[in-house]
């Protein structure tokens, strides 16, 4: 086994690009659990933006306009959720697993066509000076936009939620939906608002896998990333920052255990593709000594006339 090929600097620079998608999709669930709302389609928005987010970007030449229409995809399978959730009440879990299966349907149908076809390539995004400085410059200040997109997402929602009034407003819906209605807060708008966001944040995770990561468009690419995103927000106890510790600790193991069957590590290759989400997970349920309980409302069913 040789160690010495595996460059601190590169792993780093590999992590945090392995990392944005499960990143960009766990804020989006984020807001929508803050919500007091429990979607587990997480998956089937991913795969349908991705192949959205690859079609156009193939189509109008443009990564840019991949990306939004990624986001308008995902926000509108999502926004089929709502509707089934909160106008005609139908349980939010058996609701979320029909949405990742007819996303995975879905996706597979559109992206007959654009098997094999390579799509256009994202700039990295150079930052003067910052990318200059030795060593870590290229690490941290050459990457493309949506990473530090990402990062910036993940510091907005964080602010949103801590100081600003639609903040505690969600929160309020979350915790409390019978109240926050008797306040004379509309909770169906607010939750389908929340909804059409993390939609939109699982459709840009998914573009960033299928135009960035991979880039290429294969059938079930997303390969449980949606999944995970799910248990990051879980286990960072609902907490913006600790989902980015969570998302950038899975895309490091990752990397890691990647590298290291190229060393030739001595260890079967099942054991080190299962470690990225077992030491996730392990990791995260250490750190979480002061546990922050779920939304008291989260996955509960609310009718203006209960």
């Amino acid at each position: 086994m040789d160690l010495s090929a595996i460059n601190p600097l590169i792993l780093v620079a590999s992590l945090m690009v392995a990392a944005t998608p499960i990143l960009l999709a766990a804020i989006g669930e984020l807001v929508v659990e803050k919500a007091g709302i429990l979607n587990l389609g997480v998956e089937g928005m991913m795969i349908t933006g991705a192949i959205c987010g690859f079609a156009i970007a193939v189509e109008t030449g443009s990564p840019f306009w991949g990306f939004i229409a990624a986001a308008v995809g995902g926000a509108l399978l999502s926004l089929v959720f709502a509707f089934l959730t909160q106008y005609l009440l139908s349980n939010q879990v058996a609701t979320g697993l029909a949405l990742t299966l007819f996303g995975l349907g879905l996706s597979s149908l559109l992206g007959q066509k654009y098997m094999g076809v390579k799509p256009p390539s994202t700039s990295k995004l150079d930052i003067p000076f910052l990318s200059d400085i030795p060593g870590i410059g290229r690490v941290l200040f050459q990457h493309d936009p949506m990473v530090y997109f990402s990062i910036a997402l993940i510091a907005a929602v964080w602010l949103m939620l801590k100081y600003s009034r639609i903040g505690l407003v969600l929160r309020a819906v979350g915790e409390n939906h019978d109240a926050a209605h008797a306040l004379g807060y509309k909770v169906v708008r607010i939750r389908i608002g929340a909804i059409a966001f993390g939609g939109a944040c699982a459709g840009l995770g998914g573009a960033y896998l299928s135009l960035i990561r991979v880039p290429q468009w294969t059938e079930g690419m997303t390969a449980g990333a949606g999944w995970i995103a799910l248990a990051i927000v879980v286990f960072a106890s609902w907490r913006p920052w600790r989902i980015l510790m969570g998302a950038y600790l899975f895309g490091g193991v990752t990397v890691l255990q990647l590298n290291l069957q190229a060393a030739g590590l001595a260890i079967p290759v099942e054991y080190l593709s299962m470690s990225p989400y077992l030491i996730t997970i392990i990791v995260l349920v250490i750190i979480n000594r002061s546990t922050q309980s779920a939304p008291a409302e989260l996955g509960q069913v609310f009718h203006a006339s209960h």
